[in-house]
């Protein structure tokens, strides 16, 4: 293929998706590749049933920046979802973030100051423990948050499930954006705006894709015959710069060892009901449920007796495991041994003049979307 494009884009996640409509608003033409038969990334949603499915876990939009807010509403329309999940423990159903009603639920109580001194008694035991050090891991930091009742309840056992490590072995900071209010109030996000596309996330994609040229099923790891050029030893054929949101371990064929990430596994089964469990997202806490949560995909998008409208429903249970080759690498391991590692590989990616790493897995980093859309709009 005779080199023709300013930039090749490896992936066709938010980040790529969102590159590609910056560098095309730019004058730039770009050629956007992706392993998986879909763009996307994993935000992509599948309709079954006339529901969208979210394939690879919730994603809820959030931000209080109206100009991202703004962006994304000009490419497709949002609707006005609110995220308020819930916890289960041992059948007992809680309200999340931790509220009033989570409270009031755990204690059988009805006031702020109950709850506050509960609280703050509990906070007491670690609070000596630590005699003025700063909490060193995650179990610390959630006794000095919400003291012992929430933490063994709502956070311990379904943290250990999902990174599949001791609280203890845990980082703080992990805990530390956890909301904690004192209101009757079940929504999750603080931020000013949040919602879903009305139609699906693909919707958003699709529009910042639109003046793009895409190749699916295309590993840049691996010659193909689709296009050869776009491939990790000849991109520099086909294009002038590289836009990589793959694994930077991977781009530098694991010179250093591997990064360490946690995976997931999903089963999505559609059920012969309208309604299965009544909300969204359905945390379960306690461990002798393999399951971190529930996922009832129709609640993002149809609210109160429209549920009913669709006579099926798609719920997916969300299972948490170790990553190895093979598997998807979801969440980054932020540990001290992993981070020493990244910035092993950010040496090396900062001395390469033609390429940009972004992303969650160039960056090695946890990114909710709207700091993605916030970070390339500035560009």
């Amino acid at each position: 293929m005779k080199k023709r494009y300013d930039y090749l884009i490896v992936g066709a996640g938010l980040y790529g998706a969102m590159m590609a409509w910056r560098l095309n608003d730019k004058g730039k033409k770009c050629l956007v590749i992706d392993r998986r038969s879909h763009t996307g990334g994993n935000i992509y949603c599948e309709n079954t049933e006339g529901i969208n499915v979210h394939k690879y876990g919730a994603h809820i939009f959030h931000t209080s920046n109206k100009k991202v807010w703004d962006f994304v509403n000009s490419i497709v329309p949002f609707n006005r979802y609110t995220n308020s999940p819930l916890a289960k423990y041992h059948g007992r159903l809680y309200n999340l973030p931790f509220n009033m009603n989570t409270f009031s639920r755990m204690w059988n109580i009805t006031t702020p100051e109950e709850a506050r001194c509960i609280i703050e008694e509990q906070k007491q035991e670690m609070k000596a423990k630590l005699n003025g050090r700063q909490p060193q891991n995650l179990e610390e930091q959630a006794l000095m948050l919400v003291g012992k009742d929430i933490y063994e309840v709502l956070i311990k056992e379904y943290t250990e499930k999902q990174w599949g490590r001791p609280c203890t072995e845990l980082p703080a900071f992990i805990i530390k954006r956890l909301p904690v209010r004192f209101v009757y109030d079940n929504n999750y996000f603080n931020d000013t705006y949040q919602g879903i596309p009305i139609g699906g996330y693909n919707k958003l994609i699709d529009g910042l894709l639109k003046e793009c040229d895409i190749l699916t099923d295309i590993d840049f790891f691996n010659t193909n015959d689709l296009c050869p050029e776009a491939n990790i030893h000849r991109w520099k054929e086909i294009a002038d710069q590289l836009v990589f949101t793959a694994k930077i371990d991977q781009f530098y064929d694991y010179r250093y060892g591997q990064l360490d990430y946690r995976s997931l596994r999903f089963e999505h089964e559609t059920l012969d009901c309208p309604n299965y469990q009544g909300n969204a997202v359905v945390n379960y806490t306690d461990k002798e449920v393999a399951y971190t949560r529930t996922i009832e995909h129709k609640h993002f998008e149809l609210f109160g007796d429209k549920v009913y409208d669709i006579p099926k429903t798609v719920v997916t249970k969300e299972y948490p495991q170790e990553w190895h080759e093979g598997l998807e690498p979801y969440y980054p391991v932020n540990d001290d041994k992993n981070m020493q590692l990244y910035a092993s590989y950010k040496a090396l990616a900062d001395q390469e003049p033609d390429v940009i790493f972004g992303g969650r897995l160039a960056e090695y980093k946890y990114y909710d979307m709207a700091p993605i859309v916030e970070k390339i709009l500035e560009i």
